[in-house]
């Protein structure tokens, strides 16, 4: 089965990245240019466009246009912490609101992360999560079908790491993470209630099992004023 058109993209224009023929930092071509090399419209550009600055492969300055992204320090956290029991911790009630979940073949960056075939299918949800109500992040994940398959879309949409141990004996053990600076799209500021342009923290992290499997990858954009990174020397959470 074909890739979506969006994804092909998505992993042709990743290529360039990763190639060299498009440096870090550089801008890209327009929406309109890279529209007609692709002969797509500019609605499944910009699907592309979206998902790759969604894996902060690309970023977007505002009436600057959208550019390769640089390098960006990384802190090594160590610890896995469910959203749900982060919640729980500060005393707040975890909900979350599902945009999206569906079943389809993965991008190029889900099979890297995931280590993956691509003709393997993953389950690509986007979620809002909340804390006593207030919009707290907006999430995407993405999991391997074949883990999730015994499992209902509730189980995975609420509290999935609870799911995964006990009703699949599973144990989520090493999580990889990487955080960066970003402003809200449009679309972010509208589900998370804040103004386009608000600070934003993009969390992107692997989590595998015990046995070392990564089982999910997930691009996470907090609201800046809402919650705050602290490590210590023993795990790291998020508040």
């Amino acid at each position: 089965m074909a890739l979506p058109i969006y994804i092909q993209i998505h992993n042709e224009i990743r290529k360039n990245i990763e190639n060299g023929t498009w440096k870090l930092g550089i801008r890209i071509p327009s929406e309109r240019e890279l529209s007609a090399q692709f002969n797509v419209s500019r609605m499944t550009l910009r699907q592309a466009i979206q998902t790759l600055v969604d894996e902060g492969i690309l970023e977007q300055r505002v009436g600057s246009g959208t550019f390769v992204a640089n390098e960006k320090v990384q802190e090594k956290m160590s610890g896995v912490t469910s959203f749900t029991d982060i919640m729980l911790a500060q005393g707040k009630e975890p909900s979350s609101k599902t945009i999206s979940y569906h079943s389809l073949e993965p991008s190029l960056s889900e099979i890297e992360k995931l280590k993956i075939n691509q003709s393997d299918k993953v389950v690509r949800m986007e979620r809002i999560r909340y804390g006593d109500g207030l919009p707290i992040c907006f999430e995407i994940a993405t999991v391997p079908e074949k883990i999730v398959q015994n499992l209902s879309k509730n189980d995975v949409t609420n509290s999935f790491y609870a799911s995964l141990k006990h009703k699949l004996g599973l144990i989520p053990k090493v999580s990889k993470q990487t955080v960066s600076a970003t402003l809200a799209s449009e679309k972010i500021a509208d589900y998370l209630d804040i103004k386009k342009g608000d600070a934003i923290l993009l969390l992107r992290q692997t989590t595998s099992l015990q046995n070392g499997e990564p089982f999910e990858y997930v691009r996470t954009q907090y609201v800046g004023e809402r919650f705050e990174f602290y490590l210590d020397s023993k795990k790291s959470t998020l508040e």
